[in-house]
């Protein structure tokens, strides 16, 4: 090889090296916020899992071409636009947000970030979005379908006491979402021949006040709204339905896997991956306004049978077959 043509080659593969380096320069990891208002999200937990496990299929790593850039309120909503500022700092680019008051947040303090919301209510009646087919805006994610669910689960009760005619409902008056929730079991219920007695919650010493109207004026059973507030509290719950013999119906699996009853509402793994395929739209470069906002499709009905027992209830045949998990 002659000397003109070594540096020719020299040169062409210096330029190569050059073009590869700039290009690797260029590529920077995708950067996704998710807020909660209570405990942070956990890889292992079902939406951890169903959010990653959906992001992987479009591509999406953490520790190859993902950031999670993760913020919690730990219970306390008055932090949540403190930390929406600093995901934005982050320079984030989307949000993933769980939950009324965290997307209500990231819409207010981070208007040009990309919003997917879940387990937010309906995203219509909170003014997320402009509507399910044409969200308008940064905000898309998953509803809900509360007026069904509450009709099942009350339907649920129903059935192991038919003689059900008074259910005392637990839910967060702070949170408009699941104020909506509860305005949707009070419309459904006159069809159950059932009164809702409502008893919202706005701090966690409102508890006690709770507890003891429903000590006053005795339910049939208890219907409690899943949010960082109620879940946070949920064993003090599971304790006074105990204490006083009285069904409770949950919203998510979890409640019946650690104490509660019965629950019924949506598959939390299955909900936190269809939002994990809005999110990696998004950053391949779809805007929000253009994705419109779905609603879950896959529930779970699961029964703590051993609660069951402790209470003396015996749960019919009829729902155990339906059962997606039986707690014994």
């Amino acid at each position: 090889m002659n000397a003109h043509r070594f540096l020719a080659l020299a040169a062409a593969g210096l330029v190569l090296l050059l073009g590869l380096g700039a290009g690797q320069a260029q590529e920077r990891p995708s950067r996704l916020g998710v807020i909660t208002a209570r405990g942070q999200m956990s890889d292992a937990g079902p939406v951890g899992a169903g959010l990653l496990r959906e992001l992987a299929h479009y591509g999406y790593e953490p520790g190859r071409n993902l950031v999670l850039v993760r913020r919690s309120a730990e219970g306390r909503p008055d932090r949540l636009g403190d930390l929406v500022g600093e995901l934005v700092a982050e320079k984030v680019d989307a949000i993933l947000a769980q939950g009324y008051p965290a997307a209500k947040a990231a819409k207010e303090h981070a208007p040009s970030v990309p919003l997917v919301v879940m387990f937010a209510g309906d995203p219509v009646e909170t003014g997320l979005v402009r509507s399910l087919s044409r969200p308008g805006g940064n905000v898309t994610g998953i509803s809900d379908v509360a007026s069904e669910l509450t009709a099942k689960r009350l339907e649920l009760l129903k059935e192991i006491i038919p003689s059900l005619r008074r259910v005392a409902m637990l839910w967060n008056a702070n949170d408009l979402g699941m104020t909506m929730r509860q305005k949707a079991a009070s419309a459904v219920a006159d069809s159950f021949g059932v009164v809702v007695q409502p008893l919202g919650i706005r701090e966690p010493e409102d508890f006690e006040a709770a507890f003891a109207a429903m000590t006053r004026d005795a339910p049939d059973a208890i219907l409690m709204v899943s949010d960082a507030l109620t879940s946070l509290n949920r064993q003090r719950v599971y304790q006074f339905a105990a204490a006083r013999r009285l069904p409770a119906i949950y919203e998510f699996k979890y409640y019946a896997q650690d104490g509660g009853l019965l629950t019924y509402g949506p598959d939390q793994a299955d909900s936190a991956a269809r939002a994990g395929a809005l999110v990696a739209r998004i950053l391949k470069g779809a805007r929000p306004a253009d994705l419109p906002v779905e609603q879950p499709t896959k529930f779970e009905l699961a029964i703590n049978l051993k609660t069951a027992k402790a209470l003396g209830i015996a749960i019919p045949e009829s729902i155990l077959v339906r059962a997606d998990e039986v707690i014994e």
